[in-house]
Protein backbone atom coordinates (compact mmCIF):
# COMPACT_ATOMS: atom_id res chain seq x y z
CA UNK A 1 0.00 0.00 0.00
CA UNK A 2 1.33 3.42 -0.96
CA UNK A 3 0.05 6.44 0.99
CA UNK A 4 0.09 10.05 -0.13
CA UNK A 5 -1.40 13.47 0.50
CA UNK A 6 -1.81 16.91 -0.99
CA UNK A 7 0.13 19.98 0.18
CA UNK A 8 -2.28 20.87 3.00
CA UNK A 9 -3.03 17.26 3.97
CA UNK A 10 -6.80 17.56 3.46
CA UNK A 11 -6.76 15.06 0.55
CA UNK A 12 -5.38 11.62 1.41
CA UNK A 13 -4.57 8.91 -1.12
CA UNK A 14 -4.05 5.18 -0.60
CA UNK A 15 -3.03 3.01 -3.54
CA UNK A 16 -2.53 -0.69 -3.90
CA UNK A 17 -0.78 -1.36 -7.18
CA UNK A 18 0.83 2.00 -7.92
CA UNK A 19 3.00 1.76 -11.03
CA UNK A 20 6.74 2.30 -10.75
CA UNK A 21 6.69 4.47 -13.91
CA UNK A 22 6.15 8.21 -14.26
CA UNK A 23 4.86 9.69 -17.52
CA UNK A 24 5.31 13.33 -18.46
CA UNK A 25 3.19 15.16 -21.04
CA UNK A 26 3.90 18.47 -22.74
CA UNK A 27 0.71 18.77 -24.83
CA UNK A 28 -0.94 22.18 -24.76
CA UNK A 29 -3.71 21.18 -22.34
CA UNK A 30 -1.36 19.45 -19.89
CA UNK A 31 1.06 22.38 -20.01
CA UNK A 32 -1.74 24.82 -19.14
CA UNK A 33 -3.22 22.61 -16.41
CA UNK A 34 0.12 21.59 -14.90
CA UNK A 35 1.98 24.88 -15.14
CA UNK A 36 4.47 23.62 -17.73
CA UNK A 37 3.91 19.87 -17.89
CA UNK A 38 1.69 17.17 -16.44
CA UNK A 39 3.23 14.14 -14.72
CA UNK A 40 1.43 11.02 -13.60
CA UNK A 41 1.85 7.59 -12.06
CA UNK A 42 -0.74 5.14 -13.32
CA UNK A 43 -2.94 3.04 -11.04
CA UNK A 44 -6.17 1.12 -11.69
CA UNK A 45 -9.01 3.26 -10.30
CA UNK A 46 -10.39 0.37 -8.24
CA UNK A 47 -7.09 0.18 -6.29
CA UNK A 48 -7.20 3.86 -5.27
CA UNK A 49 -8.94 5.31 -2.22
CA UNK A 50 -9.12 9.10 -1.95
CA UNK A 51 -10.62 11.12 0.88
CA UNK A 52 -10.94 14.86 1.28
CA UNK A 53 -12.24 17.88 -0.61
CA UNK A 54 -11.74 17.20 -4.33
CA UNK A 55 -12.80 19.30 -7.28
CA UNK A 56 -12.92 17.86 -10.78
CA UNK A 57 -13.01 19.39 -14.22
CA UNK A 58 -13.87 17.57 -17.44
CA UNK A 59 -11.00 19.12 -19.39
CA UNK A 60 -11.88 17.42 -22.69
CA UNK A 61 -14.20 14.82 -24.16
CA UNK A 62 -11.51 12.24 -23.27
CA UNK A 63 -10.48 13.14 -19.72
CA UNK A 64 -10.99 14.91 -16.42
CA UNK A 65 -8.58 16.38 -13.89
CA UNK A 66 -8.92 16.60 -10.11
CA UNK A 67 -7.28 18.75 -7.43
CA UNK A 68 -7.58 19.50 -3.72
CA UNK A 69 -10.30 22.09 -3.21
CA UNK A 70 -8.40 23.57 -0.26
CA UNK A 71 -4.79 23.99 -1.48
CA UNK A 72 -5.10 23.34 -5.23
CA UNK A 73 -2.62 20.46 -5.39
CA UNK A 74 -3.15 18.33 -8.51
CA UNK A 75 -4.44 14.86 -7.63
CA UNK A 76 -5.24 13.03 -10.87
CA UNK A 77 -5.70 12.97 -14.59
CA UNK A 78 -8.25 10.35 -15.65
CA UNK A 79 -9.40 9.17 -19.04
CA UNK A 80 -13.19 8.89 -19.15
CA UNK A 81 -13.24 7.55 -22.72
CA UNK A 82 -10.92 5.40 -24.77
CA UNK A 83 -8.55 2.52 -24.11
CA UNK A 84 -7.17 3.90 -20.81
CA UNK A 85 -10.58 4.28 -19.14
CA UNK A 86 -10.43 2.87 -15.64
CA UNK A 87 -6.95 4.17 -14.83
CA UNK A 88 -5.90 7.24 -12.88
CA UNK A 89 -2.64 9.08 -13.47
CA UNK A 90 -1.86 10.26 -9.95
CA UNK A 91 0.40 13.25 -9.33
CA UNK A 92 3.86 12.01 -8.25
CA UNK A 93 4.05 14.87 -5.75
CA UNK A 94 1.35 13.26 -3.62
CA UNK A 95 3.81 10.58 -2.53
CA UNK A 96 7.08 10.75 -0.63
CA UNK A 97 9.93 10.11 -3.08
CA UNK A 98 7.41 9.94 -5.94
CA UNK A 99 6.12 6.63 -4.57
CA UNK A 100 9.36 5.00 -5.71
CA UNK A 101 8.49 5.60 -9.37
CA UNK A 102 10.92 6.90 -11.99
CA UNK A 103 10.46 8.77 -15.25
CA UNK A 104 9.71 6.27 -18.04
CA UNK A 105 8.10 8.21 -20.87
CA UNK A 106 7.73 11.74 -22.19
CA UNK A 107 5.00 12.50 -24.71
CA UNK A 108 4.82 15.63 -26.83
CA UNK A 109 8.55 15.88 -26.10
CA UNK A 110 9.01 18.26 -29.05
CA UNK A 111 6.86 20.84 -27.22
CA UNK A 112 9.07 20.90 -24.13
CA UNK A 113 10.54 24.35 -24.61
CA UNK A 114 12.72 25.52 -21.77
CA UNK A 115 12.32 22.26 -19.83
CA UNK A 116 14.52 19.25 -20.48
CA UNK A 117 13.90 16.04 -18.57
CA UNK A 118 16.51 13.30 -18.50
CA UNK A 119 16.28 9.58 -17.95
CA UNK A 120 13.15 8.65 -19.89
CA UNK A 121 13.40 5.46 -21.93
CA UNK A 122 10.64 6.59 -24.29
CA UNK A 123 10.28 10.04 -25.86
CA UNK A 124 7.50 10.61 -28.36
CA UNK A 125 7.00 13.67 -30.54
CA UNK A 126 3.55 15.13 -31.13
CA UNK A 127 3.29 13.38 -34.49
CA UNK A 128 4.34 10.01 -33.06
CA UNK A 129 1.90 10.24 -30.17
CA UNK A 130 -1.03 11.42 -32.28
CA UNK A 131 -0.48 8.62 -34.78
CA UNK A 132 -0.76 5.97 -32.05
CA UNK A 133 -3.14 7.34 -29.38
CA UNK A 134 -6.38 9.34 -29.11
CA UNK A 135 -5.72 13.05 -28.68
CA UNK A 136 -7.41 16.43 -28.83
CA UNK A 137 -6.36 19.74 -30.25
CA UNK A 138 -6.20 22.51 -27.63
CA UNK A 139 -9.37 24.16 -28.91
CA UNK A 140 -11.51 21.02 -28.58
CA UNK A 141 -13.95 20.87 -25.70
CA UNK A 142 -16.02 18.15 -24.02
Amino acid sequence: MTEGRCLCGEVRVSVEGLSDEISACFCDMCRRAGGGLQMGIEAPAETVTITGPLKTHRSSKLAERAWCDTCGSPVWFRYVEGPDTGYLELSPGLFDHDGGATLKRIVYADRATGVHLKGAEIEMTSAQYEQEFPFLDEGETP
